[in-house]
Formats: C-alpha cells, structure tokens, sequence
C-alpha cells in the first residue's frame, strides 16, 4: 500500500468567510507544461476564482497562476480559463445541485496528490451578513477563552 503525499499550494480561506460548504469534491486540473513548474513553486492564487459547468465541462476562471520565470514562449495567459477534471456522474450531480436557488461552485484548494495538481471545490450556499456576524462572534469567544486558559496555566 503506497502512501498518499499531499503539498498544498494553495488555500482558499475567503471561501469559509462568505460560504456554507455543504459538500466537498477533488478535481483534477487541466494544465500546460510552464503552469505546472510555477504551481509547484507555489505561485498561485484562488481568492477571486469561480467554477462554471458549460456544456458538460467544468471550468475555473480568474484562478492566477503566475509566470513561470525560467519559462519563455511557452508561458501561458496567468488568468486563463483551465478545464477541472470530474466524473460525469459527479459533473450531472453538480449540475442539478447548482441550478438549485443559492448554490455555487467555489474553489477552496489547490494540491498535489502523487504528483498530480488537484483542486478541491466545494458546493457552497451563501452567507448572509447576519452569519458572517455569528461566525465572527464564535471566534472572537473562541480566542478569548484559549487566552484566559492560556493565562490561567502559567
């Protein structure tokens, strides 16, 4: 049994802040050989990406991959349109999930998995202000009490 090696490159935290996930999917990432090089360096950014499914094909826009330095012609556009990789089955459920009122396709990590960059995307419902807010109330408990334990263990 071999191991399973996972280097994340990429995390989507913004996603967590503005959406419910409600279910989680891995893809894999259509790429060219320079985009690869610099994804491995870590140069990569999913703040402002999203996640259409056109004619049966999933697809990710405004992912930025930067430049690969050491690459020349071959360089790619850093915000292109690169295809995800799923099932049909997994695209068809998607697809009948998303038509849904509410429901998007948000990317909330870039890795690589034995060698091959992934992203996993999630199925999110939005958030209103008001659980934004609650969200931020839990946390700001949260830290509270991890900071008077801390104190009260010195």
């Amino acid at each position: 049994m071999s191991k399973e090696t996972m280097k994340l490159v990429a995390n989507n935290k913004k996603a967590y802040h503005d959406y419910f996930i409600e279910d989680k999917y891995e893809a894999g990432i259509v790429l060219h050989g320079t985009e690869v090089k610099s994804l491995r360096l870590g140069k990569c950014s999913v703040k402002e990406s999203f996640i259409r499914i056109e004619n049966g094909e999933v697809f990710v826009y405004g992912m930025h991959i930067s430049p690969y330095e050491k690459g020349n012609i071959f360089n790619k556009d850093p915000l292109r349109v690169k295809k995800l990789l799923l099932h049909k089955m997994e695209i068809n459920k998607l697809t009948g999930k998303v038509a849904e009122k509410g429901c998007t396709l948000v990317p909330l990590q870039v890795y690589f998995k034995d060698g091959k960059a992934k992203m996993e995307i999630g199925l999110a419902r939005g958030k209103k202000l008001f659980d934004k807010r609650q969200d931020i109330a839990k946390k700001d408990e949260r830290r509270a009490n991890e900071r008077e334990f801390k104190i009260s263990n010195l």
